[in-house]
């Protein structure tokens, strides 16, 4: 099969991580294409192919579009995007067109996702199956009456199915869309996504880095957007305070893709001699394998990444909704996880929680977190999205 995949990542790239994922599974066996359309992101190679669109982005206060490049106009990139997509599905002709988010956000890229879906329905585009990809969490809609019944009028209308990469055990969707039982397609569960485990299984982190047993190596990160710089800031400032109780204390930060140029500099001027910086890595689950204790955000990925690394965690939630918040919550009774308010980031406090939060082992828990394969084989069994099914 020839397969799709729309995904607009707008602040950090945990949207497009967990696509990637599902694009990669997918493209061990089928030809698989994955639309882009956010700032640049530098990524490994892969045998996903990737059609990368004129960036766009949201505003500090997610009201309206911008150019990712300052002197582009609004108006012809959203032109050349519409033009681009409409070409490539005329000429690709694909079997399945894998949507993420939409419609349930991402209503700001109607202008471009309407005109492929409508075209598909009506036959002036080749028909192909549409599916919608789902994270766990929706954020908070403002009329919440309203926002179900659009979405769902969607649905029906424009998609096939829809993917919901989520454990229902621990968070289902109808915990943030009340009107679950209302929608109108095939909609399947897949389990978390997380990143496929490397076959050799090895990981040689704490060898290149000279630690012993007796070391341990705590890992802090803010995940691939520009926030949580205050997170980072914190941890530094906390190790001063363990250096000086625990020797054997070793940590290393991690900023974030779009962090602030400066944020490095800022840090290390803040930091113990056993507290190392590095710019934003793709290789951070091995970081996890490796590490004691985690300092982060609580994204989508990073939870994920933790609960397939077993490993302990102190997490700080983005403020502007309830998303993070809640997978923490989720999470807690299962996992070794504790929630960080905005007053445990003085340094007294965050240095006593980290030296409690050590005091926990690794651990594996009974959490699906096969959602790439599994969203690969249902996304390659047709007879699944029938509206009968």
């Amino acid at each position: 099969m020839k397969i799709v995949c729309y995904c607009q990542h707008v602040l950090g790239i945990g949207h497009f991580h967990r696509s990637l994922e599902i694009c990669k599974a997918l493209a061990t066996d089928h030809e698989t294409v994955m639309i882009l359309g956010g700032p640049d992101i530098d990524f490994e190679q892969s045998p996903v192919h990737f059609l990368q669109l004129p960036g766009l982005k949201m505003d500090a206060d997610f009201s309206k579009l911008l150019p990712c490049e300052e002197d582009k106009d609004l108006e012809t990139i959203t032109q050349t995007r519409q033009r681009l997509l409409l070409n490539f599905f005329a000429s690709f002709q694909p079997d399945v067109f894998l949507v993420e988010l939409y419609p349930f956000g991402r209503k700001a890229f109607r202008f471009e996702l309407e005109p492929i879906l409508k075209g598909i329905e009506a036959g002036t585009l080749t028909p192909c199956l549409r599916l919608c990809s789902l994270r766990d969490i929706l954020v908070e809609k403002k009329n919440r009456d309203e926002y179900e019944t659009r979405v769902l009028k969607q649905l029906r209308h424009s998609f096939d199915g829809l993917l919901i990469h989520s454990d229902p055990s621990f968070i289902p969707l109808q915990k943030t869309f009340s009107r679950m039982s209302s929608i109108p397609v095939p909609h399947y569960y897949t389990g978390f996504i997380t990143p496929a485990t490397p076959e050799s299984g090895e990981n040689n982190i704490r060898n290149d880095l000279g630690l012993s047993r007796h070391d341990s190596l705590i890992v802090a990160s803010i995940g691939g957007g520009n926030v949580g710089e205050e997170l980072l800031k914190a941890t530094a400032a906390a190790t001063v305070l363990l250096q000086k109780q625990k020797k054997n204390i070793h940590v290393h930060l991690f900023t974030g893709l779009y962090s602030t140029p400066n944020l490095a500099d800022e840090i290390k001027q803040l930091s113990a001699s056993t507290v190392t910086v590095h710019d934003f890595c793709f290789n951070f689950p091995q970081w996890l394998d490796a590490a004691e204790l985690s300092i982060s955000m609580a994204g989508y990925n990073t939870c994920m990444n933790l609960l397939a690394a077993g490993i302990p965690a102190l997490l700080y939630p983005f403020s502007q909704n309830r998303e993070q918040h809640m997978r923490i919550t989720a999470f807690a009774g299962t996992a070794d996880f504790t929630l960080l308010n905005t007053e445990d980031l003085h340094p007294e406090t965050l240095a006593e929680k980290i030296l409690h939060q050590l005091k926990f082992p690794k651990r594996r828990h009974c959490i699906q977190l096969d959602g790439a394969p599994q969203s690969a084989r249902l996304i390659s069994n047709p007879h699944l999205w029938s509206k009968t099914a």
